[in-house]
């Protein structure tokens, strides 16, 4: 995109939004950049130059504008939509892959040299993993100090920097404020409780919040998920520690966001996961014009546009909870994880109340007794084999994940079959254009609506709506009275 002059300028002219986080504009004269939507009046297109990162702008030496706040726009649809070396690195260094491993570290689990994975994100980015990390923490330390009351000292560390300096040096390069100036200049911050890091996370307008939230929250395994007072909880195992969140959906472009972290140095993998788990960095709009040209689909998204995929904040957990929900009911599937939950997760403490256990991980259930599961004799070896192959690594389902590696090596596994495969690359892989051609659910609405209903022919009409049927299985199901497609009310 922002190798397309003419069609960056008029998305710049037009303040349009849409284009946030899809590409920056640099302004020669003033020495900063904005984001497409910025409100300020458009400079001249001779003082444009469009770079396709904010860290592409900051090594160019720009800094970022205090008036559209480029920094918090939403991330590019790129990283989501596809399973390249460029996206899954994108997708690893917004885990925190560098900040904990290095520049090794991100290409020890992507198979490839330093060298080469540095020499492919500048050709695309303009910027190379250390600086697309170093504008991730200095995102995180403006989220930090803005937001709460942390010492700055605190702030450093928790952010990912290695020294106060280098952090000091950082905030005022990128943007042109000491951090204490940040602070001041700071708007009233959103109530928050004792211990909680109150944010929002945008998203690209329009978003159907229903069959998201309603998704989680039906499905939430007791312990580990819940709904209350109109949010969605749930607890995170993350690299330093745990945290609990609280997701609130209804503010215009944001997501309301309450985190409660353990280690501090978890905030920003915990956005990052909370933004996955939502589907917050999706293009709606090009999904939805593609899924509108079937004539048949059309309806569904003008009734309702804006649907997400809701997604998971941890890739083995879902795996093993496709596994549990092979051919039974929501709840059923919800009582054989809070089983799990309650003899294999690890406790932990909830400010609020309600919430007891992270979900066990893969080494935690890797040892367990398969006659003490309340699960037919095939679908135990199935959950065995699967925890096994997690625990020791012969399989690894995460942000770096090639998706048709991983649908090969499950399909490898006893009891894998297409349905569950599909169930986890689009769920815990986010492939978007995962497809569900077997699902019941599925079928039945595809016959209600006139498209074909067995699966190859099913399959075949949703050629043409790809690279999104992952997103035309959720305005499929949406036509059903499941409670996965209503927002909770209680």
């Amino acid at each position: 995109m922002h190798t397309d002059t003419e069609r960056c300028v008029r998305a710049v002219q037009a303040k349009d939004a849409r284009f946030d986080g899809v590409f920056f504009t640099a302004v020669v004269t003033t020495r900063i950049y904005c984001r497409p939507g910025c409100p300020v009046v458009p400079p001249k297109p001779r003082n444009m130059r469009f770079y396709p990162s904010a860290a592409a702008c900051q090594q160019a030496g720009f800094r970022a504008c205090k008036r559209c706040r480029p920094d918090t726009s939403p991330g590019s649809p790129e990283w989501n939509q596809r399973a390249d070396l460029t996206a899954r690195a994108m997708r690893l260094i917004a885990d925190g892959t560098v900040d904990r491993e290095g520049v090794p570290g991100l290409a020890s689990r992507l198979g490839y040299s330093a060298r080469q994975i540095e020499r492919q994100l500048l050709a695309e980015l303009g910027a190379g993993p250390l600086a697309l990390a170093r504008a991730q923490r200095a995102q995180t330390a403006r989220l930090l100090i803005e937001t709460t009351g942390m010492p700055m000292a605190d702030i450093a560390f928790a952010a990912g920097f290695s020294s106060i300096r280098t952090f000091n040096d950082t905030v005022r390069e990128v943007f042109a404020l000491s951090p204490s100036e940040l602070r001041t200049r700071a708007p009233q911050g959103l109530p928050s409780a004792p211990g909680a890091i109150t944010l929002r996370l945008p998203f690209r307008a329009p978003l159907n919040p229903d069959n998201l939230f309603g998704h989680l929250a039906a499905t939430a395994v007791p312990g580990v998920e819940e709904w209350r007072d109109g949010a969605y909880r749930r607890t995170l195992r993350l690299p330093y520690g745990h945290g609990i969140v609280a997701l609130t959906p209804g503010a215009e472009r944001y997501i309301g966001c309450r985190l409660t972290l353990t280690d501090q140095r978890d905030l920003t993998v915990a956005i990052s996961r909370c933004r996955r788990l939502l589907d917050l960095d999706a293009d709606p709009v090009a999904v939805d014009d593609r899924l509108r040209a079937d004539p048949l689909l059309a309806p569904l998204v003008d009734k309702a546009p804006g649907r997400r995929v809701p997604r998971t904040v941890d890739e083995a957990e879902f795996a093993v909870r496709a596994v549990l929900g092979q051919q039974v009911s929501t709840a059923a599937a919800r009582t054989h994880a809070a089983r799990l939950v309650q003899a294999h997760g690890e406790p932990v403490e909830d400010p609020e109340g309600g919430l007891t256990h992270l979900f066990p991980s893969p080494e935690a259930l890797a040892s367990l007794d398969p006659e003490a599961l309340a699960l037919p004799r095939s679908r135990r070896t199935t959950l065995i084999t699967l925890v096994r192959h997690l625990a020791t690594g012969a399989l690894t389902l995460g942000p770096e994940s090639d998706w048709d590696e991983a649908r090969a090596r499950l399909a490898a596994l006893p009891g894998f079959g297409p349905w569950t495969i599909e169930a986890v690359a689009m769920r815990a892989l986010g492939d978007p254009d995962a497809f569900l051609p077997t699902d019941l659910g599925m079928r039945r609405a595809a016959k209600e609506l006139g498209l074909p209903h067995t699966p190859a022919a099913l399959t075949a009409r949703a050629a043409a709506w790809r690279p999104w049927r992952a997103y035309a299985v959720q305005y499929l199901w949406a036509t059903d009275s499941h409670p996965i497609n209503f927002l909770p009310t209680a």
